[in-house]
């Protein structure tokens, strides 16, 4: 899977999972490719998502929500999230 593919997934499973206004997905990679646990199959994520659904919820919430939903890529494609919510 590439970046773009995994952007993709992302914002489909949340757009169908939670009601949001708007979700911006930055690839942070390159951040970490000199790290020593780096996976080049893996990548760095930030997650921006506007939602007053979530807003709603406190940041502990919000946060197991959003990784319920992306469970099976956190476990095969994703490395790290960077959650905001606005």
């Amino acid at each position: 899977m590439n970046i773009n593919q995994l952007i993709e997934i992302v914002k489909n499973k949340i757009n169908k999972n939670i009601i949001c206004d708007k979700i911006e997905v930055e690839d942070k990679t390159f951040l970490h490719k000199n790290h020593i646990s780096h996976d080049k199959n893996k990548f760095h994520i930030k997650l921006i998502i506007t939602s007053d659904y979530l807003k709603k919820k406190n940041k502990i919430q919000s946060t197991k929500e959003v990784y319920k939903i992306l469970d099976k890529e956190l476990k095969h494609n994703i490395h790290s999230i960077q959650l905001l919510i606005k």
